[in-house]
């Protein structure tokens, strides 16, 4: 059951999403920000840091997430619509998003075809563990729901 959101709650998960795109971030400028400096907008600073137009950019797309979670994953939107296809459309909305501000921002060169395919090979494993953590995320509320409902269970047959 999905609790009643408010705009800050958007406003959290946008900030939430945006801390763990930064985070990668950070983590790919260190380990290749001097190698891609010439290549890609995104590392114009080398390993020394991420640029203020970088940062906004991924505050950019972070929105255009939070935009495809709120439409395709909860009932806020769409109430109708099976899951796997949600989930299908979504991930679809975040590559062309993705795709989109690689091409405006010249993220990695479009002409590049190994630029494409490490760019397909780093959002597939990023999906994967996004997938893999919101699956355990579920599990331990599945199994905290089990634990309530035993517990409601017990009080009633102690009462009776």
């Amino acid at each position: 059951m999905e609790q009643n959101k408010t705009i800050f709650s958007y406003i959290g998960q946008l900030f939430a999403t945006y801390g763990v795109i930064v985070t990668i971030f950070i983590v790919f400028t260190c380990i290749i920000g001097d190698n891609a400096k010439n290549i890609s907008t995104l590392y114009s600073l080398g390993n020394l840091g991420l640029s203020l137009a970088t940062l906004v950019q991924l505050l950019a797309l972070a929105g255009v997430i939070t935009l495809a979670q709120v439409a395709f994953l909860t009932d806020c939107w769409i109430k109708s619509m099976n899951m796997i296809l949600r989930n299908i459309l979504f991930f679809l909305v975040i590559c062309v998003g993705i795709g989109i501000f690689a091409a405006v921002f010249t993220w990695f060169p479009i002409n590049n075809i190994m630029a494409w395919v490490a760019f397909a090979m780093s959002f597939t494993i990023c999906t994967v563990i996004s997938v893999l953590i919101s699956k355990l995320q579920e599990n331990a509320e599945n199994k905290k729901m089990e634990q309530a409902l035993a517990k409601i269970k017990k009080q009633d047959g102690a009462e009776n």
